[in-house]
């Protein structure tokens, strides 16, 4: 069974932003993440929060293992995410 993917609405709209190659690949990637998620997702200093590295992009994410959903809260280039913290 995989994983079901959900995006907070400001994570979904910094997506929407980019251009649209770079969004595709993005997209790519999570649908891997779907898949087999603990090969992509590394441990987040923040006590149960996950990131998610695509390129020069990371999503910052939390895990529901019972219901198996990952929700991606934040997702952002690498020089802003971690100051939106």
């Amino acid at each position: 069974m995989t994983w079901h993917i959900e995006w907070y609405r400001k994570a979904a709209k910094n997506l929407e932003s980019l251009p649209k190659e770079i969004r595709d690949r993005v997209v790519k990637y999570i649908d891997k993440v779907q898949q087999a998620p603990f090969n992509f997702l590394e441990h987040f200093e923040l006590k149960g929060y996950y990131k998610i590295r695509v390129g020069d992009y990371r999503a910052i994410a939390s895990v529901d293992f019972q219901n198996k959903i990952i929700s991606i809260i934040i997702f952002d280039h690498r020089k802003r995410i971690y100051k939106r913290l």
